[in-house]
């Protein structure tokens, strides 16, 4: 008896490995064919993944091999905003976490971050977050905020790390620490901590947009974008905006 379509469909929904797709070239049903050929697209797919993270784990499998046990990957968000805080994270992955799919946080749809946020801190041994207030950022300088916030990430893990991957900065927080030139990409460890970070920021911009309507934060979580200079020309400045940066200080003198 000839399977059904929609059986064949629930079949192919379980294949793993090309191999198994053999089986399913001598129907000549372009229906079939056409659900064979997604499935080895998804296939595809999923190996390029796989092979990514992998890559991926290899700052992690050298300091596990130099003897570290709790590794922290750390990334910040919000430098470059006119309003709001910086915030950083870090973040201890297990050495046997599956976290396919994670990946700089700049290069997935929210919808992937909000997904990946969820898996990362359920897997996670320690995830830390650091906030640095607009206030501070005005006082401190931005660069110097960041590492305030990339510090307080770190101090806020359950456990105490051994070895820091840093996106970028370096940290000077311990004797252990890899700084990585756009790290987010290179890191599951920082990776991940760019998510948890990119999440947790957008997530209090996407607040502060129903206390300080038309700057448009909910879209552009305080960067500098045409609808936000708007607000700033036409409202003034709100109480999260960053004093010390340009746009903002013009803003100031022409309300004063």
């Amino acid at each position: 008896m000839t399977k059904t379509i929609e059986t064949i469909k629930r079949e192919l929904a379980r294949v793993t490995h090309p191999d198994e797709l053999t089986v399913f070239f001598s129907d000549s049903r372009k229906g079939v064919q056409k659900l064979v050929e997604q499935t080895d697209k998804r296939l595809k797919k999923e190996a390029l993944l796989l092979e990514k993270y992998e890559l991926m784990c290899r700052y992690e499998r050298t300091a596990y091999q130099n003897g570290a046990q709790y590794i922290a990957g750390i990334d910040e968000v919000g430098r470059g905003p006119l309003a709001g805080p910086v915030v950083a994270a870090a973040v201890i992955l297990p050495p046997d976490a599956q976290l396919i799919g994670v990946n700089d946080s700049k290069q997935l749809s929210e919808a992937k971050r909000d997904q990946l946020f969820d898996e990362i801190t359920e897997a996670a041994i320690g995830v830390g977050i650091g906030i640095i207030s607009h206030d501070i950022i005005d006082q401190v300088n931005i660069y110097e905020a960041t590492k305030l916030a990339m510090k307080d990430a770190i101090e806020n893990l359950a456990v105490e790390p051994d070895h820091l991957l840093i996106d970028a900065m370096p940290l000077g927080y311990m004797d252990n620490e890899t700084s990585l030139i756009k790290g987010d990409s290179l890191s599951i460890s920082i990776a991940a901590a760019s998510i948890i970070a990119k999440v947790t920021r957008d997530r209090m911009m996407k607040q502060y947009a129903t206390e300080y309507p038309g700057y448009d934060f909910e879209h552009n979580m305080g960067y500098g974008t045409q609808k936000h200079l708007q607000g700033l020309e036409k409202l003034g400045i709100t109480p999260i905006h960053r004093k010390s940066f340009s746009p903002v200080k013009e803003a100031m003198l022409r309300f004063e």
